[in-house]
């Protein structure tokens, strides 16, 4: 496998987040797999034909679309670098039809789900650290839309709560300034006040951390919703019922946009389907001669 280079390649991708070159990269080395089982043993031998047979061994093996489609986008963008970097002398998936993903986005949480959540009764023999920590993660993913990952690589440093904001890094490390919510300010604060006697030292500027005292990770944040949420629900979830309940609320899509910091609006328009979808049920529920 080394003919391939992958590590070279993972290198090259300074533009994508730490977990899509995660994603890329293990992706990358399962068609490498595949390919050697046909004595495929560099990237130059690599066909169209191959890649098309690759698609249809995925398919048999009933990955989802969206999967599909995110495994051909790594083989596609490792072919581009491979003929920059004479690994092969055309790229094999070029005219290659890939599988669109579905655009399914998880459940939008209504009002009482999200005041369950939010605001509901939590556990008696729950520590109050813990419980002031999960207030304060809660409202800042809703409150503000944010991605899990952008939410445990904050530090005390990207909070401005004087005047209601934050620093956040999203993808392709693009750094946004997004507004927090009255909320999440007093949870932050409180969760402040608490954090050094959680937190330990050589976590630096960490503004989250879990029951060891290292900074929040997101199967962290994941428990922290199984433990408060009265039904199942994707950490996910809370950054697409925010997008939707501005949308819903008249919000503008290019405020949205900035604030979910996509960088394509059509990412965005996502979620004027699902606004449309809920006028419709609304329609059709309330109107007499719907």
């Amino acid at each position: 496998m080394d003919s391939w280079r992958i590590d070279d390649f993972a290198v090259s991708l300074t533009s994508l987040s730490d977990n899509t070159v995660v994603s890329y990269t293990s992706d990358l080395r399962l068609f490498c797999e595949w390919c050697s089982r046909s004595d495929l043993v560099d990237p130059g031998r690599v066909t169209r034909a191959t890649i098309r047979r690759y698609l249809a061994h995925l398919t048999t093996r009933q990955f989802a679309r969206r999967t599909i489609a995110r495994k051909v986008a790594a083989i596609r963008r490792y072919f581009k670098w491979s003929v920059a970097n004479g690994l092969a002398t055309v790229d094999p998936t070029s005219g290659v039809s890939v599988p669109a993903g579905n655009g399914r986005l998880p459940r939008v949480l209504d009002s009482r789900e999200i005041s369950g959540l939010l605001d509901g009764a939590v556990s008696d023999d729950e520590p109050e650290w813990r419980r002031t920590r999960d207030d304060a993660v809660l409202e800042v993913l809703y409150g503000s839309g944010l991605r899990v990952s952008e939410l445990c690589g904050m530090d005390i440093s990207s909070l401005a709560l004087a005047v209601g904001a934050a620093t956040v890094w999203g993808k392709g490390s693009k750094e946004r300034r997004v507004p927090l919510s009255e909320p999440a300010v007093r949870a932050l604060r409180r969760w402040l006040e608490a954090r050094a006697d959680v937190v330990t030292p050589d976590q630096g500027d960490a503004l989250f951390g879990n029951e060891r005292g290292k900074r929040l990770a997101p199967r962290d944040v994941r428990r922290i919703i199984d433990r408060r949420s009265p039904t199942p629900t994707h950490p996910h979830a809370l950054r697409h019922s925010f997008a939707t309940h501005l949308l819903d609320g008249g919000a503008d899509l290019r405020a949205v946009q900035e604030l979910l910091g996509h960088a394509d609006v059509a990412t965005t328009q996502r979620y004027t389907h699902v606004s449309r979808e809920r006028l419709s049920a609304a329609y059709r529920e309330a109107h007499p001669r719907a």
